[in-house]
């Protein structure tokens, strides 16, 4: 070893590129010499050569008995679970600090099992049981062995701290300062719980069934994590379950195809879990499960068009999604908005001086912050997601639009042509001035011909009305594409960061000279400043969130009014086009009365299906015009 750095034959590292630190070791990034391949290196203190020496070898002897001497480097923490399982060997230390994560070339991350300084060989009959903490913390005699259900616990409470960021079971003070209650919450935890939380001192046990509202992770997987969770974390051997249940439920979460959605009125991402081979149905199911939207009101769009989809075909078949470009859901129903995704209070300023405080204070609001840019983020996404889904949509109106006026072209030289045959007819013929059904039909006839360009009229006034949305969407999406909200954030954080890393020194050196003494508090004013700029930059996300609903609101009552004028000449000529044709013809040539009965029934069949076609956009429109108001509109747009 010389001045920095540290070698064995193999490998290189320096002392100051720590990973972490544990009672007897500690763990350095360094380079294979040969390669230049990163690694990870366990170096043992002197407090580790202080223990029996088969204490020593006890790692080692597992990791030799594994038969797998980078067992860290080759396996994923599940795998390296069933690889212990299969060698008869327990772990009794698994947490987040034991669990390694490296970053493959392509990006993948590979989570790693560590530290086999506790593990031991296990007789077939062992078993765990929270008991353990109480002869191992509490200090207890216990006649009691504890065996692979250790592990199925210890991930357990891994996973839920992975997916909240905070421990499952929390008694006043703290699990090392509170043991009693901690035994007490481990040991009474109701089946089907999840988490166990004591607010104050010596007060109720909050039980939990469900992740909390600040975990990230989608609803489409915390609803499968959940029964994993309360089936791992159970202290009744006879309730709780063993490695083969385990192991199944993970496989069958991981075998799961990812579908990403959004739905759009809602302004709220989902991720469908759902198996390839399933069919459509199913997962018209799952999706009606997250958003709460009938299967028989869901329409799915995909890259701007028409996503149809039939109920037996298979998930497999379905487009390739991602977060980026997702389903985008529309319901033909009135749907309300999200809220804003959940976000942690700002902790408190310490007033008075102090190292430990102040670098325990910007350790919090590093990671409040983290989470404040992740907020930014989504908003900023689910922003384009819903200028992509208005954009679309209004594509397909202005489609539709054109294919109305089209047929509305049609029907209108086919009219003309009957009404040129009935006077023909009327002229040719022998006209009976006592048929009042003839003069009735004939009349309705010209009425249709003269509601025609009235609904022409409105539908070129919708086609209007579109341009100029398509207009104000666009220029949403120039002021969304120059925003910078990200870019202070990401600043702002790393302006956290620095400063949380000057107190980390601080705090390593203790007391300060006075110089130093005024630096730190200088931080702490700076940090004062950086908290006022967040408030301010956090009003303007929510005003140009406002803005944008403001903008969804508008075009939802726009489209809306010009449904309901549509619906106007819409319903007269409908009435009118029904009751056409009813009374006795006069008498006409065959050959002329043939010609006008085969035109006048295409005429009909035109107009009832311009009927269905416009009833069905109607319905669209009008399912969208009942959102909320803008003020409910400032709602969330999503939660992870």
């Amino acid at each position: 070893m010389s001045g920095m750095t540290a070698s064995t034959p193999n490998y290189l590292w320096s002392l100051q590129d720590v990973l972490g630190q544990g009672a007897t070791a500690s763990v350095f990034k360094a380079r294979n010499k040969k390669s230049g391949e990163l690694v990870a290196v366990k170096v043992f203190n002197m407090v580790s050569y202080n223990r029996p020496h088969e204490v020593q070898m006890r790692e080692f002897e597992m990791l030799r008995k594994l038969n797998h001497s980078n067992i860290v480097r080759l396996f994923a923490v599940e795998e390296g679970m069933n690889h212990l399982r299969e060698k008869g060997v327990v772990h009794r230390d698994i947490k987040p600090g034991n669990i390694m994560r490296q970053v493959a070339e392509d990006g993948k991350s590979i989570y790693k099992l560590t530290d086999f300084g506790a593990a031991r060989e296990l007789e077939d009959d062992e078993k765990f049981h929270p008991d353990m903490y109480e002869r191992a913390v509490l200090r207890k005699p216990q006649q009691k062995s504890y065996g692979v259900s250790v592990d199925l616990w210890s991930i357990g409470v891994t996973f839920y701290h992975a997916a909240t960021g905070s421990l499952p079971f929390t008694p006043y003070g703290g699990p090392r300062r509170n043991k009693p209650t901690m035994f007490k919450i481990t040991t009474e935890k109701p089946t089907g719980a999840i988490a166990g939380v004591q607010r104050m001192d010596g007060g109720p046990i909050e039980w939990g069934y469900h992740l909390p509202h600040s975990c990230q992770l989608s609803q489409g997987l915390t609803v499968q994590l959940v029964p994993v969770l309360a089936g791992i974390v159970e202290a009744d051997q006879d309730r709780c379950w063993g490695f083969e249940q385990f192991f199944k439920a993970t496989t069958d979460i991981l075998q799961r195809q990812p579908v990403h959605l959004f739905s759009l009125q809602q302004a709220m991402e989902h991720c469908i879990y759902i198996h390839h081979y399933s069919t459509v149905s199913v997962f018209f199911e799952e999706v009606a499960a997250q958003t709460g939207i009938a299967v028989q009101l869901q329409h799915l769009l995909y890259l701007g068009h028409d996503l149809p989809l039939e109920g037996n075909m298979k998930v497999v078949n379905l487009p390739p999604t991602t977060p980026a470009r997702p389903l985008i859901l529309l319901s033909y129903g009135p749907e309300a908005n999200a809220s804003l995704p959940f976000r942690e209070q700002t902790p408190i300023i310490p007033s008075r001086f102090d190292v430990v405080a102040d670098y325990n204070f910007s350790k919090v609001m590093m990671g409040v912050v983290h989470q404040y840019l992740r907020i930014i983020k989504l908003l900023h996404t689910h922003q384009e997601l819903l200028l992509q889904g208005y954009y679309s949509y209004m594509m397909r109106l202005r489609r539709e639009c054109e294919e109305a006026m089209h047929s509305i072209a049609m029907i209108t030289v086919r009219l003309q042509s009957c009404l040129n045959v009935e006077h023909r007819t009327h002229t040719l013929g022998h006209y009976d001035s006592e048929n009042q059904g003839s003069a009735d039909g004939r009349q309705k006839l010209h009425l249709v011909r003269e509601h025609l360009p009235i609904y022409a009229s409105g539908i070129q006034e919708f086609q209007n009305r579109l341009d100029h949305l398509q207009i104000e969407q666009a220029k949403l999406a120039e002021t969304l594409a120059s925003d910078k909200s990200c870019q202070k954030m990401e600043m702002l954080l790393q302006k956290i960061m620095a400063i949380h890393q000057h107190y980390r020194k601080d705090r390593m050196t203790g007391k300060l000279a006075y110089n130093d003494e005024q630096i730190h508090k200088f931080e702490k004013r700076l940090r004062t400043e950086i908290q006022r700029a967040f408030g301010l930059n956090n009003d303007m996300e929510q005003t140009r969130l406002q803005d944008f609903c403001s903008f969804s609101t508008g075009l939802l009552a726009d489209l809306e009014m010009s449904e309901q004028r549509q619906n106007k000449a819409l319903d007269r000529i409908l009435s009118t086009l029904l009751s056409t044709g009813t009374g006795p013809q006069p008498e006409i040539a065959p050959r002329d009365k043939d010609q006008m009965v085969n035109r006048m029934h295409h005429l009909k069949q035109d107009m009832e299906i311009l009927v269905r076609e416009l009833h069905h956009n109607n319905s669209i429109i009008e399912s969208l015009g009942a959102g909320n108001p803008a003020e409910s509109s400032l709602a969330r747009p999503s939660t992870l």
